[in-house]
């Protein structure tokens, strides 16, 4: 049975892990980040907004009650379709769902609110490409941070019982930090051979970029940034 190594952060992790073992995989759980709510002001929040944006479900369930009830009788415009039922399931009123892709989500928003201002409920780590399209034409964003993503860090021992000291075959790479952490781990001395022989799979290009040359063919990258087409890349392996 292959053996998956799962990165991301609970409670997706033990999702992950429950598709992965109706597939017929062995998972193996190893987050490598955490995510925390940050204390997000809900005064004044709401204030001249024509709109909100989420590009990740966390945006949404880390943030704060008040918040969400300043923010809900507004259009939400969700990245895609976990996103949006995080959403709906906060409380907001009116959601849409975009394409999957924040900066396609971007596209699609900048010509309704072009001189209007959109609050982006996202976490403290992002990517800039949202922001700066919406920016570039004219829309103001109020980004308002209801996460942050901290990396957790093990030590060989740790690592080793988690794995039972035996190599993996599968990576799954969630995000940056992941892969960031993913690359110091394979390069320990104590750690190396149970990654030797990794495939690692990984949500985006830009994520799989973070892990380098180093890995080279054993890079894969989901078509696009959805958990169902990265679990997809694995079945040729079982």
């Amino acid at each position: 049975m292959v053996r998956v190594l799962v990165t991301r952060p609970e409670p997706g992790a033990s999702r992950t892990a429950r598709r992965l073992e109706d597939a017929g995989f062995q998972p193996i759980l190893l987050p490598l980040t955490e995510t925390v709510a940050l204390p997000a002001d809900a005064d004044a929040v709401a204030d001249a907004a024509a709109a909100v944006a989420v590009t990740s479900a966390n945006g949404v369930r880390h943030a704060p009650k008040k918040v969400i009830a300043a923010l809900a009788g507004l259009p939400c415009h969700a990245v895609g379709r976990k996103t949006a039922e995080a959403a709906r399931a906060a409380g907001f009123l009116s959601v849409s769902e975009g394409p999957g892709n924040a900066e396609t989500l971007a596209d699609a928003l900048a010509g309704a609110y072009a001189g209007q201002t959109i609050v982006y409920l996202c976490g403290r780590v992002r990517f800039p490409g949202f922001e700066e399209r919406l920016q570039a034409v004219g829309v103001y964003i109020r980004a308002t941070e209801t996460y942050d993503t901290v990396a957790l860090d093990y030590s060989d021992e740790a690592v080793l019982a988690r794995l039972s000291a035996q190599p993996v075959e599968a990576v799954l790479l969630y995000s940056a930090k992941a892969a960031t952490a993913v690359q110091a781990l394979a390069g320990r001395p104590a750690l190396r051979g149970l990654f030797g022989d990794a495939h690692f799979f990984a949500l985006s290009g830009r994520i799989a970029a973070v892990l380098g040359e180093g890995f080279g063919k054993n890079i894969h990258i989901a078509p696009e940034p959805s958990e169902e087409a990265l679990l997809a890349l694995l079945q040729p392996r079982r």
